[in-house]
């Protein structure tokens, strides 16, 4: 059924609203303390396998949730992504088992899935329609400012309120989702027809012709193991921290700690990112991104190598390499895509990247205590490998790329209607 195109006061407001929608699904003032927080409650070996479960429950939701996207809408999807962010943070303030915590994990996953690709897809339509579509990559770096300021803000905050509470993270969070569920109900869809979204066999066709791009099939490999790498230092930065501080007496001032380190990395992201479009304009798509997996695993090494405090500045890095590669990946894609599969193509991407991280804590997870904190001698053993798989990745991508030799340019004004 047709509905009436989008009115140009409903494409100022999108384009308004948008960044603030980020803003508050990034509110998470849990983001510094989360590992401490189950840790205490249950083991090292429990506190990563829930991550895990995170990952899993993202997984489960991923595609079909993309596919919703495409077929009833956007703003339905990111309506029910902060229902779920406000079941899921319930959960973590009400429960104290390895099960609620599991069942709030699923939930957060879920949130965060029907959120993926169903925001950036949404930019990218509303930018089509006011014929702007050019201006996805400057669109896109504002998007990841909005992210990493209030990552910033929730960080610190967040350890200030765990020092009170180790439940108040959770019961901030869940009422920034609130906030996004009000900020969504006021955004609109971009397309003309929910119907321009085809069905599930011409989807498959058109995935399967997207995959046939070698330049797309390098960018797909890329995420998925970026995305990964950006999150080992998530889960393991936290008793990392935690690990050193004891070592000199200051165990206690963990969580506070970790929410500053936080903020730090998201100042310091934030500044990347204005340098990104620079950095970006000498070196070119393929190279940039290659520079941003590098400084990954780059962290990943370092951390093995030493738990002495001057070492916990390593990680103020750690989202730096977001700032160098995701706003221009997305940029990169999504002209490349149709409109009735984008958002199924970007789950499909984020599910991979999930599933492939989960495996490998999956593994983890049997090879770490399963009585209280992580020692030393784990966290070393577990980012070394790691940083030695990275290195062997990051080869096989450069000599792809290589051999692609091509470097997808930056969008032109036809946009992505085929």
């Amino acid at each position: 059924m047709k509905a009436k195109p989008i009115d140009q006061t409903s494409r100022t407001r999108n384009l308004k609203i948008l960044p603030w929608v980020k803003f508050t699904q990034n509110l998470l003032f849990w983001q510094a303390t989360w590992f401490l927080f189950f840790q205490n409650t249950l083991s090292a070996a429990e506190a990563v396998l829930l991550y895990a479960i995170f990952d899993i429950g993202t997984t489960l939701f991923e595609v079909p949730s993309g596919y919703m996207s495409d077929r009833i809408g956007r703003t339905v999807t990111l309506l029910a992504s902060s229902l779920a962010g406000i079941a899921s943070m319930t959960c973590f303030v009400v429960g104290d088992s390895f099960a609620v915590f599991a069942l709030g994990q699923i939930l957060l996953g879920a949130s965060i899935a029907f959120a993926s690709g169903t925001d950036s897809s949404l930019l990218f339509e509303t930018l089509t329609a006011e014929g702007r579509e050019d201006e996805i990559e400057a669109q896109e770096l504002r998007f990841w400012r909005f992210t990493f300021a209030a990552l910033l803000v929730s960080a610190i905050s967040g350890g200030l309120l765990a020092r009170a509470d180790p439940v108040l993270p959770f019961m901030f969070s869940a009422i920034a989702f609130v906030v996004m569920l009000l900020l969504v109900s006021q955004l609109k869809d971009a397309r003309q027809t929910v119907s321009e979204a085809a069905p599930v066999a011409p989807i498959l066709t058109a995935m399967a012709a997207a995959f046939r791009k070698p330049a797309l099939l390098w960018l797909f490999a890329l995420s998925v193991v970026m995305y990964g790498f950006s999150h080992v230092p998530f889960v393991f930065g936290q008793p990392f921290i935690l690990d050193t501080l004891a070592q000199i007496g200051l165990s206690g001032e963990a969580a506070l700690v970790s929410g500053v380190v936080t903020s730090l990395m998201m100042t310091i992201s934030i500044a990347a990112s204005f340098a990104a479009p620079w950095v970006r304009a000498r070196l070119g798509l393929s190279a940039i991104l290659m520079l941003a997996f590098a400084i990954q695993i780059m962290i990943c090494a370092l951390l093995s190598l030493s738990q002495t405090p001057i070492a916990i500045a390593i990680l103020f890095l750690r989202m730096v390499p977001d700032s160098l590669s995701r706003p221009f990946i997305l940029a990169a894609i999504q002209p490349l895509l149709q409109d009735g599969m984008r958002a199924t193509y970007l789950s499909v991407q984020s599910f991979a990247g999930r599933i492939v991280f989960a495996a490998s804590l999956w593994i983890v997870s049997r090879n770490v205590t399963e009585v209280g904190e992580m020692p030393t001698e784990d966290l070393s053993r577990v980012l070394g490998l790691y940083a030695v798989a990275g290195v062997l990745i990051w080869l096989g991508l450069l000599f792809a790329v290589r051999a692609i030799k091509h470097d997808p340019k930056r969008p032109h004004a036809h946009g992505g209607r085929r």
